[in-house]
């Protein structure tokens, strides 16, 4: 199972039209999005991915009402972080902020993934994966990224935009 990872897309609707793209050619299964959509209409784009989502709310989240609106209109799942899935018979530790790993992340944890720092991460620490793509939401081409990652075998590789 291949997943696509996004974060930080600040109503950068443009770039969103641009990762719905990249993850419908890359046939993933699944999209995840670790936090800071901060407008609906971010999500009425995502809505034309060809796969489900699930995601966490982030600190520049604020129109809770309106996201969960366009949250439930559209069939996607949210909730605070952190947000525990179990996928392929992988566990998967999902939160904006990386601090939020603290009391929530564990060993039985396969794969870690975040946003928040706008920044590249892949890092394995004792059998876990921390992964964030990084920045998708500034204005240099070239330097926007989202992720896949396979969870066979915890693999990723950044989809640059």
């Amino acid at each position: 199972m291949r997943i696509g990872v996004v974060s930080d897309t600040h109503n950068n609707l443009r770039n969103v039209g641009r990762i719905v793209e990249l993850f419908n050619t890359a046939g993933v299964d699944r999209v995840i999005h670790t936090g800071d959509i901060t407008q609906a209409k971010t999500l009425d784009v995502f809505a034309r991915l060809e796969a489900p989502m699930w995601g966490v709310y982030g600190n520049n989240d604020q129109e809770r009402e309106s996201l969960s609106a366009a949250i439930a209109a559209h069939g996607f799942v949210f909730q605070e972080p952190p947000f525990e899935l179990v996928w392929h018979e992988r566990r998967i530790m999902v939160v904006h902020d990386p601090l939020e790993f603290d009391g929530a992340l564990a060993s039985h944890h396969h794969l870690a993934l975040h946003g928040h720092t706008h920044l590249y991460r892949y890092e394995t620490r004792r059998g876990q994966v921390l992964f964030n793509p990084g920045e998708c939401a500034g204005h240099m081409q070239g330097f926007n990224a989202v992720g896949v990652v396979d969870l066979a075998d915890l693999s990723a590789e950044l989809l640059r935009f």
